[in-house]
C-alpha cells in the first residue's frame, strides 16, 4: 500500500463504526477502552425483538462514551405507538441523534410500515429530534428487490429526508469483491456526490461464520463466484482480516478526488470485541 493510500485507509478507520448485538450491553465498556471517544456503535433490532428492548444496550454505549446508532427495521414495528414511545426513550435516556433506516426481511410486515420510506414518511424520527438517518447500499444488489426499485425507494428516502431537514448517509453491505463495492460508490460519486457513504466489511472472524452471514444478508454474487473455485478459494479470501479490503477501498479514494466514502463500517458477527480491537491496532500503526 502507498503512503498516501496508507493515510486514507487511517482516516477511513479513524471515521468509522461497527456494531454490536442489542442484547450484549455489557460489551460497551469493554470496546469502549479500545475506540476512540464518540465511535459510531450501531445497535442491531433483531427479528421476533421489541425495539425497546434494545435501549438498555443503547444507553450503555452512551454512556461508555461512544455513540449509540440503532437499527431500525420497519417492517418489524407493530404500531406508530410503539415507535413514539421508542424514539422519545433513545433520543431522552440515550442521546440518539441518528438511526439507521431498515426495512427489515420479513415477509409480511408486523405492522403499517412496509419498508423504510413508509417509516421516514410518518415523520415521528425528525419530530423525535433525529438529525441523520442511515440508509442500506448493496453492492451486490438486494436478493429480493430489483434494482431499479431500489433506485427509486433511495431517491425516495432523500427527497423525504429533506423536506424533513434529515441528513442521510449510506452505510454498504458487506462483499467478498472489493471491485463491485468500488462499482458502486463510483456510481454513489456521480449519481449522488454530497450523500457520505460507509463501507460495509466483514469484520474478523471465522471462515464458516462468515459464510453462513454471508447466505443470510444476501452477499450472492461473490459468494457464488468464490464457491466455483473450491472451498480453498473461499477459506483464502474470507480469512479473519478485513484489511485486504481496507486497502483496495483505501487505493480507490486516494486517486478518486471525486470519492464521496467517508468511513468503514464493520459487521461483527457477534465479535465486536474482536472488532474493535482490529480498529485499535490499525489506528495504533
Amino acid at each position: 500500500m502507498s503512503a498516501q493510500a496508507a493515510g486514507v485507509a487511517a482516516e477511513l478507520v479513524s471515521g468509522g463504526s461497527l456494531e454490536m448485538g442489542a442484547h450484549r450491553p455489557q460489551d460497551a465498556r469493554a470496546i469502549a477502552a479500545l475506540l476512540p471517544s464518540g465511535t459510531p456503535v450501531y445497535v442491531n433490532h433483531l427479528p421476533r425483538h421489541r425495539l425497546l428492548d434494545t435501549l438498555p444496550t443503547l444507553v450503555a454505549v452512551r454512556e461508555a462514551g461512544l455513540e449509540p446508532v440503532p437499527h431500525i427495521a420497519a417492517r418489524r414495528i407493530h404500531d406508530r405507538a410503539e415507535l413514539q414511545a421508542y424514539l422519545a426513550r433513545a433520543v431522552g435516556d440515550a442521546g440518539v441523534r441518528k438511526a439507521l433506516i431498515l426495512g427489515g426481511d420479513e415477509p409480511q410486515a408486523a405492522g403499517p410500515y412496509a419498508d423504510g420510506a413508509s417509516l421516514i414518511r410518518e415523520g415521528l424520527l425528525a419530530n423525535a429530534g433525529l438529525r441523520e438517518i442511515g440508509l442500506p447500499g448493496y453492492p451486490e444488489g438486494h436478493p429480493r428487490i430489483p434494482s431499479a426499485e431500489l433506485e427509486r425507494a433511495f431517491a425516495e428516502k432523500r427527497s423525504l429526508a429533506a423536506a424533513q431537514g434529515l441528513g442521510i448517509y449510506v452505510v454498504t453491505q458487506f462483499s467478498f469483491a472489493p471491485a463491485r463495492v468500488i462499482e458502486y460508490c463510483a456510481g454513489m460519486a456521480r449519481n449522488a456526490p454530497e450523500v457520505p457513504i460507509y463501507v460495509g466489511l466483514a469484520g474478523p472472524t471465522t471462515p464458516v461464520a462468515l459464510l453462513r452471514y454471508a447466505q443470510r444478508c444476501g452477499v450472492s454474487a461473490s459468494l457464488r463466484a468464490l464457491r466455483t473455485q473450491g472451498m480453498d478459494a473461499v477459506r483464502l479470501v474470507t480469512h479473519t482480516d478485513p484489511a485486504d479490503q481496507l486497502a483496495a477501498l483505501a487505493h480507490y479514494c486516494s486517486v478518486h478526488a471525486d470519492c464521496n466514502v467517508v468511513g468503514i463500517h464493520l459487521f461483527t458477527f457477534g465479535g465486536v470485541t474482536a472488532a474493535a480491537n482490529w480498529i485499535n491496532r490499525q489506528l495504533s500503526r
